[in-house]
């Protein structure tokens, strides 16, 4: 895709922008992001995301007492994360975890990783995401009937997992 300001270079920064119900992309070059600067909203709040999630309270208190959940070892709340989308420390991961990896699959949609894979992956790594990828086939050919389909998925996948529990024995 060619830069929309230059038309000359290979864009490399994809902007999409949702206003009033219509959707506007632009595409531009390295070159083209660098003298525009900040006029462009680059990052993601990931502080924003989570003041939208729907029964977020709930997943953090279910029983409807407000205590806070607090890191112990930077002091960090979990209301604080919620507002500016960063974690204080490392052990912000493991007190956070459970409204972490609810939010996590509310907005991807799954608990792991389901995008694009690295070129430069270690093999068993490439081969855990082609068996989540192919999962995810069998899941939806069931869900439309497509039995023929999921047969022969559950096949393949029958054969990825026994490759992979002898790759594991081996190690």
């Amino acid at each position: 895709m060619i830069c929309n300001i230059c038309g000359t270079k290979e864009a490399t920064v994809h902007l999409t922008e949702i206003t009033n119900g219509q959707m506007v992309e632009v595409h531009i070059c390295e070159s083209c992001a660098e003298e525009k600067g900040t006029e462009f909203k680059t990052y993601f709040n990931f502080g924003d995301l989570l003041s939208n999630v729907p029964g977020l309270e709930d997943l953090l208190e279910p029983s409807g007492k407000k205590t806070p959940l607090v890191c112990k070892s930077c002091g960090m709340s979990y209301e604080e994360f919620g507002k500016n989308g960063r974690l204080g420390c490392a052990d912000c991961y493991e007190t956070f975890r459970k409204p972490l990896a609810a939010v996590i699959k509310q907005v991807q949609r799954a608990g792991y990783h389901v995008g694009k894979k690295p070129s430069k992956i270690t093999k068993s790594a490439r081969n855990v995401h082609d068996l989540r990828k192919l999962q995810e086939r069998l899941r939806k050919s069931v869900e439309s009937e497509a039995f023929e389909e999921a047969a022969r998925l559950r096949d393949e996948i029958k054969q990825m997992e026994d490759k992979l529990k002898k790759g594991k024995k081996e190690k």
